[in-house]
């Protein structure tokens, strides 16, 4: 081919006016590639149809016209906004304010509901002390069955005064009482059996021998002692007061089976005794734990006093020395909490006092001060 033809059709074929005109507002919204790709006069109307919507209308003054309406009707709901924020922390700060003030106002304490204890000494030594029955060795009386079997009878209660042999309760001897009859039977038969031999031997020593009449005798002399045993027996089925005092606790009913051990407690899965008793109230002891670190400032019996003071009340009541249990032994939990320390050693140490009108009872807690005379 000739290159003097194509020259006059390339010339009038290229709308270069067009093109450079139209692509400069179009280059932002479409990429390049695409006015190269497709030059037809189709394609460049499509893109200049879908621009002009996407770009003008951000600077028409038709949405000019709403944005300013929209700013003018969320002016005065952003106004209304911070005035209440400003409303809630000043309430707030008040609120703040008074709540200080208030709290930190000095309150007077109220006084206490009684005189708390205090030393009445210069020098001396506290102690937990607790209530036991006045008695010259030991504490109260522990009173156990020497038979087992259910309680037919409870003929006491607690706090009831008692005298010695005065009965408690009694528990059921059918059995025992069966063996004793038995045993006055076979006294019976012996003794008949004796005194036929004894009176043929009266009558004619020849009809019967010396020795059967000994074993005869033997046998009498047996079933008295067997008889005397059942009936021995048969008292234990009968629980009686050992000595006179009074009935502290009663730990079981009737119909309950007991045993030698005691009776059982369900709360406490262990045995306790059936009766409890302490000695005439007329004095009570106070039994004392000195901590084993101030057991060398304890002073000597001859220069020793002490005084109590019952809890919840301001009695004080003044203590006299009675004896030393020389020996140290770890501390029992009085309060039956956790956090009372019994990982110590203590020295008991016991006083004594009159009762008269004093609020106490055996096992009550009190605080003990010792000092010297």
């Amino acid at each position: 081919m000739n290159p003097d033809e194509p020259k006059p059709e390339v010339k009038a074929a290229e709308p270069q006016p067009e093109v450079k005109a139209e692509p400069k507002p179009e280059v932002k919204a479409e990429p390049k590639t695409e006015v190269k790709s497709e030059p037809k006069p189709e394609a460049k109307a499509e893109p200049k149809t879908e621009v002009k919507p996407e770009t003008k209308p951000e600077h028409t003054p038709e949405t000019k016209a709403e944005t300013k309406t929209e700013t003018k009707a969320a002016a005065p709901k952003t106004a209304l906004g911070t005035k209440i924020i400003f409303a809630l922390a000043i309430i707030g700060i008040l609120a703040a304010l008074v709540a200080a003030y208030i709290f930190g106002m000095e309150r007077k304490a109220q006084p206490p509901v009684f005189k708390p204890v205090s030393s009445p000494y210069d020098s001396a030594i506290y102690a937990n002390g607790i209530i036991e029955s006045d008695q010259s060795s030991g504490a109260n009386i522990n009173i156990f069955p020497e038979v087992s079997g259910p309680i037919t009878q409870v003929l006491v209660h607690e706090g009831q005064p008692v005298s010695t042999g005065t009965l408690l309760f009694t528990i059921d001897d059918s059995v025992q009482r069966a063996n004793t009859e038995l045993a006055e039977t076979n006294l019976k038969a012996a003794r008949d059996q004796y005194d036929k031999r004894r009176a043929s031997y009266d009558i004619d020593p020849k009809s019967i021998s010396k020795d059967m009449l000994d074993t005869a005798e033997d046998a009498v002399i047996q079933a008295a002692a067997a008889l005397k045993a059942a009936n021995a027996l048969l008292q234990y089925y009968s629980v009686k007061a050992p000595v006179d005092g009074v009935v502290l606790a009663v730990n079981a009913a009737v119909g309950s089976h007991v045993s030698s051990q005691g009776a059982y407690d369900t709360h406490t899965e262990l045995f306790d005794p059936l009766v409890v008793m302490s000695g005439p109230q007329d004095y009570m002891d106070v039994r004392c734990y000195i901590d084993e670190i101030l057991v060398s400032r304890l002073p000597s019996p001859w220069h020793i006093r002490a005084q109590m003071q019952i809890r919840g009340t301001d009695t004080k009541v003044p203590l006299e020395f009675v004896r030393v249990q020389p020996y140290v032994s770890p501390k029992i939990e009085l309060s039956n909490e956790r956090q009372e320390q019994v990982d110590l050693r203590v020295l008991p140490v016991i006083f004594r006092f009159e009762k008269k009108d004093a609020p106490v009872y055996p096992g009550q807690l009190v605080d003990v001060y010792i000092g010297q005379q």
